[in-house]
């Protein structure tokens, strides 16, 4: 019987092909052509009902590029044409993909291998049997910003590579579980700190999740670890990402060249699982659903039953 397998090589930047361009009767947002974002947050945190139902919309869109995207991952595959998959799926919902020129990003997609924490360019690179591969799918649109990802398995990948891609699901889930109106942002950083510290992993610090809507990054920021001076108090009707970066070794980052994408320092392996949620008057709502799957919604009152809401042994989409 053939063993899964961990590649110990470093990833290497293969080449990037050109930016890839977006019709012209597509929405854009503010970066799109001079790669410069109005950096805002907005006035008021809380989103009103229509504004909501365009986030409920974005991100349905977002989980359904992102099953388009999986269902191209295998080994010989590069992740430019993943990025390319990506780009026509996110114009194809009418949407423009939100990573094109974001301070000058060059693609449509992030694609995160192995050691990669985030951020990762599709290049001409083809993943490999036993790699791991995070894809971040952002999409704007009808004026708001659905962003969600998922790390995938190519091919069979060895016991702890598959233990740090359940255990970091696991932790997204649980820091969602945390959300709660009236609770603040270190509610989530424990949770998952304590559920990754406590199966021998590590929590990246150097990047975190964030308010999202109609600004692609905005206030709150939310720390995937605790921290308590984090006490920014949560309210109906906002929204924001919950992003996890867990790692089989060292969770300090360290930068490539390319001034984006960012490597665990010890070249150790890394996941991260991400949804954008909405805070309830009686719980929180997941907004990166496909219009075919139960709303995900985690009520005040069900919280001692978690996690029965939503499974945590649930695999997602396979690779």
């Amino acid at each position: 019987m053939r063993q899964p397998r961990h590649n110990v090589d470093p990833v290497t930047a293969g080449t990037v092909s050109a930016m890839r361009s977006v019709p012209e009767h597509v929405a854009r947002p503010d970066y799109a052509t001079n790669g410069v974002p109005i950096l805002r947050t907005p006035a008021e945190l809380r989103k009103d009902d229509a504004t909501l139902e365009r986030m409920r919309i974005a991100g349905s869109a977002a989980r359904r590029v992102l099953r388009k995207v999986a269902a191209e991952i295998g080994p010989g595959v590069t992740t430019d044409h993943l990025d390319a998959v990506c780009h026509a799926a996110c114009i194809a919902e009418g949407g423009y993909p939100s990573p094109l020129n974001y301070n000058g990003y060059p693609k449509s997609l992030c694609t995160s291998v192995n050691e990669i924490i985030c951020h990762g360019i599709p290049d001409s690179r083809a993943l490999r049997d036993g790699d791991i591969v995070n894809c971040d799918v952002t999409i704007f649109l009808n004026g708001v910003h659905g962003d969600h990802s998922e790390t995938f398995a190519i091919g069979q990948i060895d016991q702890r590579s598959q233990e740090l891609i359940q255990v970091t699901r696991e932790c997204m889930y649980l820091g969602i579980s945390a959300v709660r109106s009236g609770g603040v942002v270190s509610d989530i950083g424990k949770a998952i700190q304590n559920h990754a510290e406590s199966a021998g992993f590590g929590v990246v610090r150097e990047f975190i999740g964030h308010g999202v809507g109609e600004v692609f990054h905005h206030q709150p920021n939310i720390p995937h670890y605790y921290e308590p001076s984090a006490r920014f108090e949560f309210a109906p009707g906002m929204t924001f990402t919950i992003e996890p970066m867990i790692t089989i070794g060292s969770p300090k980052a360290q930068l490539w060249e390319d001034g984006w994408t960012a490597a665990t320092a010890d070249l150790s392996r890394t996941a991260q699982f991400e949804h954008t949620v909405l805070v309830q008057e009686d719980g929180v709502e997941i907004l990166t659903v496909d219009d075919d799957e139960a709303q995900p919604f985690l009520a005040d009152a069900d919280r001692q039953n978690w996690p029965a809401t939503i499974s945590l042994t649930d695999t997602g989409f396979k690779a």
